[in-house]
């Protein structure tokens, strides 16, 4: 009976074991595919941080090389090399993952053609300059979509990585091409020129301040909803400066007159410098509360091993834990006679009654009266 309680017993114990296994594994598995792939997607996102990082002293440079061409000098900026080694080095690394090698071979041909100046004058230049920006634009698009950054959860990283891979450089371009424009304007004859020109500097003046309120309202959307404790105190000052210099530039153009050049060349470096210093702080900032995400995802991946691993040792205790408790059952005792019970005497020497019969003491003869004569016959009362 014992026998056969204990074999249901183990059996309900396997059964048992199995049932808190199976959704328990199921559960772990979720969690830990859950937490890969945050962690991948963190890693990815701080790539495509890094190759934006690259990206703007290479925009900076062609947007100086371009202002120069115009003004009739052919030579390539000292920025402009190391600026480009800088982005075919971080995408040597990281373009495979980023799927950007194709387009940047694209791009930086068309950087090498520059150094042959469109024929056709100022505005030709201008074109064949902005083909050159609009690719490097587009670059920025597609480091921001394959690095998944327009996709982050978080609010104030996904204001930055707006306000950084879209508002910040195409601000920086089109400013530039703002002042090229005046200056364009200033020596274009003819009225039908003038007119084409004018039109265009317009729309640029009109994209500016857009573009302007556009990352004026990502920051500060970001700062309002944002865990890092840095973020607020570092923007504030480059902020201010990026703000005096869009002002100075604005007023520089005298939107329906004719613009201040020297103004606004003025203007155009001041906010040139605003613009790089913030993006530095802006991509600084984004990368920091990646970086405390990537920590948190690997914290709970160790978390989630270790549960687990606590999890199949209660199980295994469970099931071992009944072998070694019959293990250490003592042995059965035989039960001892219960005190009172009347117990028969056994004589340890011979009795001194009859003759005994064999080694047994209690297979003595019967006495009748006196000593027993073997010679002498029984007598018996029975009728023979």
């Amino acid at each position: 009976m014992n026998s056969r309680r204990t074999r249901l017993g183990s059996a309900f114990g396997v059964i048992l074991t199995v049932l808190v296994l199976v959704p328990t594994g199921v559960f772990f598995a979720r969690v830990w595919q859950d937490n890969s792939d945050r962690h991948d997607s963190t890693q990815l996102e701080r790539q495509g941080v890094e190759y934006l990082g690259a990206l703007n002293p290479l925009l900076s440079s062609l947007a100086e090389y371009q202002s120069s061409a115009l003004q009739g000098v052919p030579e390539q900026p000292d920025t402009l090399k190391p600026a480009i080694a800088r982005v075919s080095e971080v995408d040597s690394r990281l373009g495979d993952s980023l799927n950007t090698k194709d387009r940047w071979a694209g791009l930086q041909d068309k950087i090498n053609k520059l150094a042959k100046p469109a024929d056709g004058g100022a505005l030709n230049i201008y074109e064949q300059h902005s083909e050159v920006t609009d690719l490097m634009l587009a670059l920025y698009g597609t480091i921001r979509r394959n690095a998944h950054l327009n996709r982050d959860p978080d609010n104030d990283v996904s204001n930055l990585q707006e306000a950084s891979a879209i508002d910040m450089p195409t601000t920086i371009v089109l400013v530039s091409r703002m002042g090229d424009l005046a200056n364009i304007l200033q020596n274009t004859s003819g009225a039908s020129a003038r007119a084409n020109v004018g039109v265009q500097f317009g729309e640029s003046v009109l994209a500016v301040q857009a573009q302007v309120n556009s990352l004026t309202d990502n920051l500060q959307a970001a700062v309002d909803d944002t865990k890092s404790p840095t973020l607020s105190g570092n923007l504030v000052s480059t902020l201010d400066a990026f703000r005096r210099g869009v002002e100075s530039m604005i007023r520089g153009a005298n939107p329906g007159g004719n613009p201040n050049v020297a103004t606004m060349s003025t203007a155009q470096s001041s906010l040139q410098t605003a613009l790089n210093s913030l993006s530095g702080v802006t991509l600084k900032e984004m990368d920091g509360l990646l970086s405390d995400r990537a920590s948190n995802v690997t914290y709970r991946r160790t978390e989630a091993i270790v549960l687990g691993l606590v999890a199949i040792g209660l199980v295994l205790l469970a099931l071992i834990w009944p072998t070694l408790g019959r293990r250490r059952e003592p042995a059965p005792v035989a039960p001892l006679r219960p005190t009172g019970e009347p117990g028969r005497d056994v004589a340890m020497t011979m009795p001194t009654g009859g003759p005994v019969y064999g080694n047994n003491p209690y297979d003595q003869g019967p006495q009748y009266g006196g000593p027993v004569d073997p010679t002498q016959r029984e007598r018996s009362g029975a009728i023979r």
